[in-house]
């Protein structure tokens, strides 16, 4: 079995990933309060109190080793534009998910999430020593799923009915993943993507 994982700050050109602390609320709030980014997921965040328990349960799941969670700082600027983490973790099967990812609306296709997944992606299989890196959108969440897929996630199949918001919606979720085998060539294809002028 792996060691448990602990928290590392991931170097990029564009962002870094920092470990998350309980301090990180008021800058996650600033930066992530917009409700197109919650649209489709379990449960709104519309005020800093939303966000500091959002943050807070983030941690206490790193307290029992089912998740890692990180925040995205640009790094040009020093500012929170996001967070990521590992979840789902399952160390005795070489396995574990990323998700939970988001960035400020005016951070997307800035190429922030596409380094975030690298690093994240090349610390689990480089690193840690993880076989099966595992991706999950809801089904109707189409640019989430493209995204997946251009970073090289195969998708395995939809869930259906697998999860309920908070709302009482029932959602579909998508499964993907990227195994040790499939990482040299996702490997080069993101290194790539990253190199391009932009």
């Amino acid at each position: 079995m792996l060691p448990p994982l602990q928290p590392v700050t991931l170097q990029g050109d564009i962002v870094r990933l920092e470990p998350m602390s309980a301090h990180h609320a008021q800058a996650l709030a600033d930066a992530g309060l917009h409700p197109e980014l919650w649209r489709l997921q379990p449960e709104p965040m519309t005020s800093l109190a939303d966000m500091q328990r959002y943050v807070d349960r983030a941690l206490a799941g790193q307290q029992e080793g089912s998740c890692l969670p990180f925040v995205i700082v640009q790094q040009s600027t020093g500012a929170i534009i996001g967070t990521t983490r590992y979840m789902d973790i399952a160390l005795t099967h070489k396995r574990l998910e990323i998700g939970a990812t988001w960035l400020t609306p005016s951070s997307q296709k800035s190429g922030a999430n596409t380094e975030a997944k690298f690093l994240l992606l090349q610390h689990a299989f480089d690193t840690i020593g993880i076989i099966r890196v595992v991706f999950k959108t809801e089904l109707s969440n189409t640019q989430s799923r493209q995204a997946i897929l251009r970073i090289g996630g195969v998708e395995e199949g939809v869930f259906r009915k697998h999860l309920i918001a908070q709302s009482g919606r029932t959602r579909d979720m998508v499964y993907f993943a990227i195994l040790d085998e499939d990482w040299p060539s996702v490997k080069a294809r993101l290194q790539a993507r990253l190199h391009r002028p932009r």
